[in-house]
């Protein structure tokens, strides 16, 4: 893994090439292991090292930007050097804001070394625990166990310079009937490998498999609705497209006011739903600085119902005369002391779904989104799981979601192909989840 003193040697190295006013560089060095398996066999085995630099070069409002994976001399000289051509034929950039200077960025660390050494005989067991539990129920798996080390630094002519290491893994199963009319899912990430329980993994994909077998068709429309973490990621994650405070003052986010403003301040969500950000949670690897390079911090979006705050990119806030703000690197939904079974005895007439999947936006504005149920959507009544239905397209937005929530139970780290690595959620009982109709696939 690049080293703090490796990546500012490096990054140092490349700014001395530099011959304009400002110049930004990104170093990025990765490191993947990773098995796959699938058909109850193990079919492939990686380890992928790569590093990508990326420089930035601005003079006269116009900036020029380019890549590179060699670290020689030449080709670092090279690229500074293209960036600065790009640069001279660029329009004027009509949002430039000057240069960040030094920053303060949280230290942040997220290396555990038994997860960023492990290698194949490690993710084999893993991915072998899995096979086995299908096997045993004539039942078969694929999945993916991955785990990875990263490390990223971010230097400027202007003094500025960040760096920041990170260790994380996955495992994700999916375990399915060999006749194909039955699908269960399972997953976790594990910033420490060795937290990683391949059995419950395997044991709640084979459950799921099994309870989904002889799916029924129901009718499409609006229902009360249980949602596991995953589910509940999946959507809520696109909320954060619609914190921007540009985008709301310009009339093109949820929280948009008809006829201008924006619904800062007011209580737009139940008082027992809390959106935040917070990259000092030691169970996500978070980075420590935005898009734009402010330095990330604990931020509260939505307290207790209210909209408390926005954010503002550097253009932005130095448009409206105010302090820019961290994007929403992390997205964590606070919840209540209920179990996933609590909110099942609970619901009278519903629907518990276990994920989401071919996620679309339809309108960005309302966050309305578009998708799939997928590897287990089961019926409830009175407040127990009698059995599965056939899968459903739903079209809803994760602000109504929020809106209609009624209980929220426990709130976990997820992995889910759709969304990032630092995302929290709780599972959501809701009222109102608009089904449009039913999908065959199982």
């Amino acid at each position: 893994m690049l080293t703090r003193e490796e990546a500012k040697k490096l990054s140092e190295k490349i700014l001395s090439y530099s011959t304009f006013p400002e110049c930004v560089v990104h170093v990025d060095a990765e490191e993947d292991a990773f098995v796959r398996f699938a058909n109850n066999g193990l079919t492939t085995s990686g380890l992928v090292r790569q590093q990508q630099i990326s420089v930035s070069s601005t003079k006269d409002r116009k900036t020029g930007n380019t890549g590179v994976n060699q670290i020689d001399d030449k080709s670092l000289r090279d690229a500074v050097a293209r960036s600065e051509e790009m640069a001279a034929i660029a329009l004027p950039n009509q949002e430039y804001v000057p240069a960040l200077g030094p920053q303060q960025y949280m230290p942040l660390d997220r290396v555990d070394p038994a997860t960023a050494s492990a290698r194949s005989p490690e993710l084999i067991v893993h991915a072998r625990n899995v096979i086995d539990g299908a096997r045993s129920k004539q039942l078969v798996a694929a999945g993916f166990v991955q785990r990875a080390a990263r490390a990223s630094a971010v230097a400027s002519k202007t003094g500025l310079f960040g760096y920041y290491a990170s260790a994380d893994s996955s495992l994700t199963a999916t375990v399915r009937t060999s006749a194909g009319d039955g699908s269960g899912w399972a997953s976790q990430p594990a910033l420490h490998f060795g937290q990683m329980d391949s059995n419950a993994v395997a044991r709640k994909a084979i459950d799921k498999c099994l309870a989904s077998r002889g799916a029924k068709r129901i009718e499409p429309g609006k229902y009360t609705v249980v949602m596991e973490p995953a589910a509940v990621a999946s959507l809520v994650e696109y909320m954060g497209f619609g914190i921007s405070a540009r985008a709301a003052e310009e009339g093109r986010s949820f929280l948009s006011k008809d006829g201008g403003g924006t619904r800062l301040g007011e209580k737009v969500f139940p008082e027992w739903i809390t959106v935040r950000s917070d990259p000092s949670i030691a169970s996500i690897p978070a980075r420590p600085w935005g898009g734009d390079l402010v330095p990330a911090q604990p931020i509260a979006w939505v307290d207790a119902g209210v909209v408390k705050n926005l954010h503002y990119d550097r253009f932005w806030a130095m448009k409206k005369d105010r302090p820019p703000s961290p994007p929403a690197a992390s997205i964590i939904l606070d919840g209540q002391d209920h179990s996933l079974e609590d909110l099942i005895a609970a619901t009278d007439r519903g629907l518990l779904i276990t994920h989401f999947w071919y996620i679309r936006f339809v309108n960005p504005k309302t966050v309305q989104l578009t998708g799939l149920t997928r590897d287990g959507l089961l019926l409830i009544e009175k407040g127990k799981i009698v059995g599965p239905v056939m899968n459903l397209r739903f079209n809803e937005s994760p602000v109504r979601l929020l809106q209609n929530a009624k209980m929220l139970g426990r709130p976990m780290r997820v992995s889910e192909d759709e969304v990032g690595d630092d995302v929290v959620m709780p599972p959501i009982q809701t009222t109102e989840f608009t089904f449009s109709s039913v999908s065959e696939a199982v």
